[in-house]
Protein backbone atom coordinates (compact mmCIF):
# COMPACT_ATOMS: atom_id res chain seq x y z
CA UNK A 1 0.00 0.00 0.00
CA UNK A 2 1.25 3.46 -0.87
CA UNK A 3 1.22 5.95 2.00
CA UNK A 4 0.12 9.54 1.62
CA UNK A 5 2.96 11.54 0.13
CA UNK A 6 4.27 8.56 -1.84
CA UNK A 7 4.00 7.77 -5.55
CA UNK A 8 5.01 4.34 -6.77
CA UNK A 9 6.70 3.64 -3.45
CA UNK A 10 8.83 6.81 -3.74
CA UNK A 11 8.43 9.28 -0.88
CA UNK A 12 7.23 12.64 -2.18
CA UNK A 13 7.70 15.94 -0.38
CA UNK A 14 6.20 19.27 -1.35
CA UNK A 15 9.36 20.26 -3.23
CA UNK A 16 9.44 17.13 -5.38
CA UNK A 17 5.68 17.11 -5.93
CA UNK A 18 5.72 20.73 -7.09
CA UNK A 19 8.71 20.07 -9.38
CA UNK A 20 6.89 17.07 -10.88
CA UNK A 21 3.65 19.00 -11.49
CA UNK A 22 5.50 22.00 -12.95
CA UNK A 23 7.58 19.68 -15.12
CA UNK A 24 4.47 17.93 -16.39
CA UNK A 25 2.82 21.25 -17.25
CA UNK A 26 5.93 22.46 -19.06
CA UNK A 27 6.11 19.29 -21.16
CA UNK A 28 2.42 19.59 -22.07
CA UNK A 29 2.79 23.26 -22.99
CA UNK A 30 5.97 22.52 -24.94
CA UNK A 31 4.27 19.81 -27.00
CA UNK A 32 1.18 21.97 -27.47
CA UNK A 33 3.41 24.76 -28.78
CA UNK A 34 4.46 22.62 -31.77
CA UNK A 35 0.88 22.67 -33.04
CA UNK A 36 -0.05 26.32 -32.61
CA UNK A 37 1.46 29.80 -32.55
CA UNK A 38 -0.64 30.87 -29.57
CA UNK A 39 -1.68 28.86 -26.53
CA UNK A 40 -5.21 29.69 -25.39
CA UNK A 41 -5.14 32.59 -27.85
CA UNK A 42 -3.01 34.55 -25.37
CA UNK A 43 0.48 33.13 -24.98
CA UNK A 44 2.70 33.29 -28.07
CA UNK A 45 4.96 30.30 -28.65
CA UNK A 46 7.46 29.09 -31.21
CA UNK A 47 9.59 26.02 -31.80
CA UNK A 48 12.58 27.22 -29.75
CA UNK A 49 10.39 28.12 -26.79
CA UNK A 50 8.59 24.77 -27.04
CA UNK A 51 11.89 22.87 -27.02
CA UNK A 52 13.08 24.84 -23.97
CA UNK A 53 9.81 24.10 -22.15
CA UNK A 54 10.06 20.39 -22.94
CA UNK A 55 13.68 20.18 -21.73
CA UNK A 56 12.87 22.10 -18.53
CA UNK A 57 9.78 19.96 -18.06
CA UNK A 58 11.68 16.70 -18.47
CA UNK A 59 14.13 17.83 -15.79
CA UNK A 60 11.14 18.59 -13.54
CA UNK A 61 9.69 15.14 -14.13
CA UNK A 62 13.06 13.60 -13.35
CA UNK A 63 13.68 15.49 -10.11
CA UNK A 64 10.05 15.01 -9.13
CA UNK A 65 10.53 11.25 -9.21
CA UNK A 66 14.25 10.53 -8.77
CA UNK A 67 16.12 13.69 -7.96
CA UNK A 68 16.00 16.67 -5.66
CA UNK A 69 13.10 19.07 -6.07
CA UNK A 70 14.53 22.06 -4.18
CA UNK A 71 17.37 22.72 -6.65
CA UNK A 72 14.99 22.59 -9.61
CA UNK A 73 12.50 24.89 -7.89
CA UNK A 74 15.25 27.34 -6.97
CA UNK A 75 16.66 27.53 -10.50
CA UNK A 76 13.32 27.59 -12.32
CA UNK A 77 11.90 30.13 -9.87
CA UNK A 78 14.74 32.57 -10.44
CA UNK A 79 14.69 32.02 -14.21
CA UNK A 80 10.94 32.69 -14.27
CA UNK A 81 11.32 35.82 -12.17
CA UNK A 82 14.20 37.08 -14.30
CA UNK A 83 12.40 36.42 -17.59
CA UNK A 84 9.30 38.11 -16.22
CA UNK A 85 11.24 41.24 -15.27
CA UNK A 86 13.21 41.30 -18.53
CA UNK A 87 9.94 41.11 -20.46
CA UNK A 88 9.06 44.61 -19.24
CA UNK A 89 12.38 46.30 -20.03
CA UNK A 90 12.22 48.29 -23.28
CA UNK A 91 14.56 46.84 -25.89
CA UNK A 92 14.96 43.55 -24.05
CA UNK A 93 11.25 42.84 -24.47
CA UNK A 94 11.69 43.18 -28.24
CA UNK A 95 14.59 40.72 -28.26
CA UNK A 96 12.57 38.21 -26.21
CA UNK A 97 9.56 38.69 -28.48
CA UNK A 98 11.63 38.11 -31.61
CA UNK A 99 13.61 35.16 -30.23
CA UNK A 100 11.03 33.32 -28.12
CA UNK A 101 7.70 35.06 -28.91
CA UNK A 102 7.53 36.18 -25.29
CA UNK A 103 4.73 38.73 -25.04
CA UNK A 104 3.43 40.74 -22.09
CA UNK A 105 1.10 37.94 -21.04
CA UNK A 106 3.96 35.42 -20.90
CA UNK A 107 6.07 37.92 -18.97
CA UNK A 108 3.30 38.21 -16.37
CA UNK A 109 2.97 34.41 -16.29
CA UNK A 110 6.74 34.05 -15.81
CA UNK A 111 6.62 36.53 -12.92
CA UNK A 112 3.73 34.72 -11.24
CA UNK A 113 5.29 31.27 -11.71
CA UNK A 114 8.65 32.59 -10.54
CA UNK A 115 7.13 33.97 -7.34
CA UNK A 116 5.10 30.80 -6.71
CA UNK A 117 8.05 28.52 -7.42
CA UNK A 118 10.38 30.51 -5.18
CA UNK A 119 7.69 30.52 -2.49
CA UNK A 120 7.63 26.73 -2.65
CA UNK A 121 11.44 26.64 -2.56
CA UNK A 122 11.78 28.96 0.43
CA UNK A 123 8.56 27.94 2.21
CA UNK A 124 8.34 24.16 1.91
CA UNK A 125 10.58 21.85 3.85
CA UNK A 126 13.63 20.65 1.96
Amino acid sequence: MINEGERGGVKMGAQKTYAFILGLLLVIIGIWGFFTESILGIFGVNTLQSVIYIIAGLFGLYVGTNGEGPGYNFILGWIGLLLGILGFIPGVDTILANLLRINTEISVLHLVLGVITLSVYYGASK
